[in-house]
């Protein structure tokens, strides 16, 4: 069901509510470029784990109103602005790919409505002490980040062609990734069906405008305006240890930085086989609030 929230400062935000209505609710924040209609479960399967999970375009993307110069923290204000349209008190949060610093700003700065956070494939803070941010990642992100401290002019004047031109063409974005693909990602991403919600989900993101996408580089690009170490509840850290677009040194250093994280790291896997692992993720995400006292039990292998 897709409905629009208007926050406080005025803006309407898309969202997209699936799953079991009755159910436990879980916001799933999209990955960059992206927006509400990303892949997520079938509806049986988050039915199955009695799951009400709610999307929405971030500022910019999609059928959101943009809010320029956001920071990851702003995601936090306006996932509480959805929560109280649909009145819920508490909810689960998990975010994907350049969704997951969102997430960990909706747990750090919501810590009496997040029950429990998930990051799948994300990216620490710039400024991150002791963290070789640009280590591992494809030369593309790296030139993407640097130009947004840089020379933001010229990351916008190659940026919003480029965006104008997937929005088109959607299976353009993908065949542009091809050659930096890990031969994990590169089977994951040749499921038809998969390529279809992923050229869905390109499509809207980026019909109306590029500064979604912009503006997401920007906010990863400076101060997040939080610290995860104040994030309370308990949080999963989902990582393939082939990424080369959120390598995995990010999520590393967030293990050792949230106080009740838990690392749950994929050897042989890369970045898209963060979409396999989300029902896994999601079941975590809403089990009994009770075995939160003795640890997080996380559903991957753990590696060090």
């Amino acid at each position: 069901m897709r409905s629009r929230v208007r926050t406080a400062d005025g803006r309407k935000l898309t969202v997209e509510t699936l799953g079991d209505p009755r159910g436990t609710p879980v916001f799933l924040l999209h990955g960059t470029p992206g927006s509400r209609l990303g892949p997520a479960p079938r509806g049986m399967v988050l039915y199955q784990r009695r799951i009400r999970l709610i999307t929405h375009d971030r500022p910019g993307y999609g059928s959101s109103d943009r809010r320029p110069g956001r920071s990851v923290a702003d995601a936090a204000q306006d996932v509480a602005a959805i929560a109280d349209a649909l009145g819920l008190d508490t909810f689960a949060v998990v975010g994907r790919s350049g969704g997951a610093p969102h997430a960990l700003a909706c747990a750090a700065l919501l810590p009496g409505r997040v029950t429990r956070c998930a990051t799948l494939v994300g990216l620490a803070p710039r400024d991150a002490d002791g963290l070789d941010w640009f280590d591992g990642m494809t030369t593309f992100n790296v030139r993407e980040y640097t130009s947004a401290t840089a020379a933001p002019e010229e990351l916008a004047a190659r940026l919003i062609p480029r965006s104008d031109a997937i929005a088109r063409d959607p299976g353009r974005l993908l065949e542009e990734l091809r050659l930096e693909l890990t031969d994990n990602d590169r089977i994951i991403v040749s499921d038809a069906g998969l390529r279809l919600m992923l050229e869905r989900n390109y499509r809207e993101g980026l019909r109306h405008s590029p500064y979604g996408w912009l503006d997401d580089i920007h906010a990863f690009s400076g101060p997040w305006g939080f610290d995860p170490a104040d994030i309370t509840c308990p949080v999963l850290l989902w990582h393939g240890e082939q990424d080369v677009f959120s390598p995995v040194g990010h999520s590393r250093w967030l293990a050792r930085r949230i106080p009740r994280s838990t690392a749950a790291f994929e050897p042989a896997s890369a970045h898209f086989a963060a979409f396999r692992a989300l029902p896994e993720i999601l079941t975590w995400l809403v089990r009994d609030r009770d075995a939160d006292r003795d640890g997080q039990d996380p559903p991957q292998q753990r590696s060090a």
